[in-house]
């Protein structure tokens, strides 16, 4: 990851502001999008672009950003291994014990993400642009556990890969966040682990040592990322660090349970967005 692919500096694709509009659009009326609305940008940092537009269209508070791994064959000239999607104010939902309804996009794409949330308490320093793990660990965060709403109103986004990904807000379409886990970063990863069941059947398992390189390596790329973007992250501000238990379809009308060893629980039903 270097400099020369963060985003500014770069003229956006000609069709930019409309595949922006598109996925506005139908987010806002809950309506689903029968083919991506034009061009594939052609790298992430033109994606990126289209989901800067995006955001600035929605006009709403982002209070965090949701981490996506990148498989090594579908990864382009950046080297990033992963990507990053805005988490907006009103979508953010704490998990209050009992079901929590999550919007999902009938006829689009609708899955559930068992997560582990980190939120900043401090600032990123303005100046850094790139981060290791071992450098994120020491900027101080709390973690919790998490639910990503990952839905768009395009259900072939995750099959047309990344750079449909990140246009349209990094296919999220919300967070519940849970219950936190004290004192993280003296834990082994492997003592945090997970299983999603959708209508009572369980269909992943898992844990914080799923994800590729752990929670400090999505941690660190999600600084990174952001500081390359002109974003540098600040306190407060919430990282899903990836999927961890894997991408789990779900149905309007479905409910969802993802149970953290040791750690508590969430519940959500599925419900039509719009």
């Amino acid at each position: 990851m270097s400099n020369e692919h963060g985003t500014h500096g770069h003229t956006p694709p000609a069709d930019a502001a409309a595949i922006a509009q598109a996925f506005t659009t139908a987010r806002l009326a809950g309506q689903a999008l029968e083919a991506f609305p034009g061009d594939i940008p052609a790298d992430l940092v033109a994606a990126y672009q289209v989901q800067d537009l995006a955001i600035a269209r929605w006009n709403q508070p982002v209070v965090g950003w949701k981490v996506g791994y990148i498989a090594a064959e579908r990864r382009d000239a950046s080297g990033d291994e992963r990507l990053l999607g805005p988490i907006f104010k009103p979508q953010l939902k704490n998990a209050t014990g009992g079901t929590t309804d999550v919007p999902v996009f009938v006829g689009g794409f609708a899955a559930i993400e068992a997560e582990y949330v980190l939120e900043l308490l401090e600032d990123a320093p303005g100046d850094q642009l790139h981060w290791s793990p071992e450098q994120a660990e020491a900027l101080p965060a709390r973690l919790y556990l998490g639910v990503e709403v990952a839905s768009s109103p395009l259900a072939t986004i995750n099959e047309l890969g990344p750079r449909v990904v990140v246009s349209d807000f990094g296919n999220n379409n919300g967070l519940v966040l849970g219950p936190e886990i004290g004192n993280w970063t003296s834990l082994d990863e492997s003592a945090l682990r997970a299983e999603t069941l959708i209508e009572g059947e369980v269909v992943g398992v898992g844990g914080a040592s799923r994800l590729p390189g752990g929670l400090r390596a999505a941690y660190a790329f999600a600084l990174s990322r952001s500081a390359l973007r002109g974003r540098p992250l600040r306190r407060g501000d919430l990282i899903a660090t990836g999927n961890a238990t894997g991408i789990h379809d779900i149905q309007a009308g479905q409910t969802a349970l993802v149970r953290f060893a040791g750690f508590g629980e969430i519940a959500c039903r599925a419900v039509p967005a719009g």
